[in-house]
């Protein structure tokens, strides 16, 4: 996977950026660098978590989602909307209201990633309780997460379920209801996601464990609720579309797979920050006793998406409120032929510092001296998120020592000094 083609949804509108350094604060892979006053994303440790978008206030980190002129391509249009996406709608108190308005924006059908995660929560309870998966389990359901691990944490994958997300799920089961139903070609027939984050995005473009995404597509929640804000309290004629269970909806909250999975030892997280902290204790052996650990790069969950649009308490706890309203059993678990990653996951997103091993040994020496000669303040002023990551950058001629501003002090107090001394030094005549 090291070599193949990355297609990141983050990306840089670099005109608006202006350079204040707040986003490589806050990157969690440290993939951001502010160089020449600009700030520039590097590819290879992306891992498309929005937390950069979330950051911005100059609204200079953009993610990349499809427009509705995707659904010019099929003949039958399928929206695949998110659990958080009926958290949006403050005039909504239905969910078959919110799936209605779908309808009205050009799509034939509304299948629920709900139902996905119902048929991802039985896969997960039969994982857990075969004892294959080295435990604690870390769910696999957050994109952003898989790669984070795959780039910070590589050992902690044999932790991670080897299952497909619950959009990928739903979106087979769709597929398979709209061939029979219409008896169109797959390729006639588009699956579009309508995501609350951009990883989710990343991981339909370039599956990190699967051949081949089954979505054709991803409209940001953004953009929907843009279209249906003003109107959806004005559907007159509401279809009946909602058929998943309490728990599947849950799944956009905090601490709603694992609710679903009806263990008590697990640990729910959320937050980029917070995820990592909990990765890095398991990494070093500290959390015992615990079976499963939910993981969301989103604090509260994927209602805190970055494309979403309400505020990710008040749309947690509307899906809640809602939720508990459905009184009808969950579906069915049908057979499905893409429930386990297809893929082993061999994610380098690190390049050497050298391809010749002896040389990259030398400059890992010499990176640990410049890095021991820098004031370790990890204050950001250089543009490199810490002093390690612009000893890196000096190492591999992407940076010099005097983007440090201590650094660069102490060469123009140097400089003032040797003037100095100079000057003293000067004979009678050039006085």
């Amino acid at each position: 996977m090291g070599t193949e083609k990355r297609c990141h949804s983050v990306t840089l509108d670099r005109p608006s950026c202006k350079g204040c350094t707040t986003c490589i604060r806050y990157c969690p892979t440290q993939a951001i660098r502010v160089q020449q006053g600009k700030a520039k994303i590097i590819d290879e440790r992306c891992i498309d978590c929005g937390e950069c978008i979330r950051r911005c206030q100059y609204h200079a980190k953009k993610a990349i989602t499809d427009g509705f002129d995707i659904l010019d391509n099929f003949k039958y249009k399928i929206a695949l909307p998110a659990p958080a996406f009926c958290g949006q709608f403050s005039k909504a108190d239905d969910f078959d209201i919110m799936l209605t308005g779908l309808k009205m924006l050009g799509f034939d059908h509304v299948f629920e990633v709900a139902r996905g995660a119902e048929v991802v929560t039985a896969k997960m309870k039969e994982l857990i309780h075969t004892g294959l998966i080295e435990a604690p389990v870390i769910s696999s359901a957050c994109p952003a997460v898989v790669r984070l691990i795959a780039v910070k944490y590589p050992d902690l994958m044999s932790h991670v379920a080897p299952l497909t997300s619950p959009m990928e799920a739903a979106a087979e089961m769709a597929r398979k209801e709209a061939v029979e139903k219409t008896g169109l070609k797959d390729e006639e027939i588009g699956v579009i996601f309508i995501t609350p984050c951009p990883a989710k995005v990343t991981a339909i473009k370039w599956p990190l464990a699967l051949e081949k995404s089954n979505i054709d597509g991803a409209i940001s929640i953004k953009d929907v609720y843009m279209r249906l804000a003003h109107s959806i309290d004005k559907i007159e004629k509401v279809e009946h579309l909602s058929s998943a269970g309490r728990d599947g909806v849950r799944w956009a909250n905090h601490g709603g797979e694992a609710e679903a999975l009806g263990i008590e030892r697990y640990i729910a997280v959320d937050g980029i920050a917070n995820v990592m902290e909990v990765l890095e204790k398991l990494e070093d052996d500290m959390i015992k006793g615990i079976d499963f650990i939910e993981t969301l790069a989103c604090t509260g969950g994927c209602v805190g998406g970055s494309l979403t649009v309400e505020n990710n308490f008040v749309a947690n706890s509307r899906i809640r409120r809602i939720a508990d309203k459905i009184d009808r059993e969950p579906n069915a678990v049908p057979r499905l032929d893409g429930m386990y990653w297809n893929r082993k996951i061999e994610y380098k997103p690190f390049s050497p510092l050298d391809e010749d091993f002896s040389e990259a040994l030398k400059k890992a020496a010499r990176m640990n001296e410049i890095y021991a000669g820098l004031p370790q303040l990890d204050c950001g002023s250089c543009g490199a998120p810490t002093c390690k990551d612009l000893a890196e950058d000096i190492v591999r001629g992407k940076a010099n020592e005097t983007d440090c501003i201590f650094k660069l002090r102490e060469r123009v107090s140097m400089l003032a000094r040797e003037m100095a001394e100079l000057e003293s030094k000067l004979p009678p005549s050039m006085e």
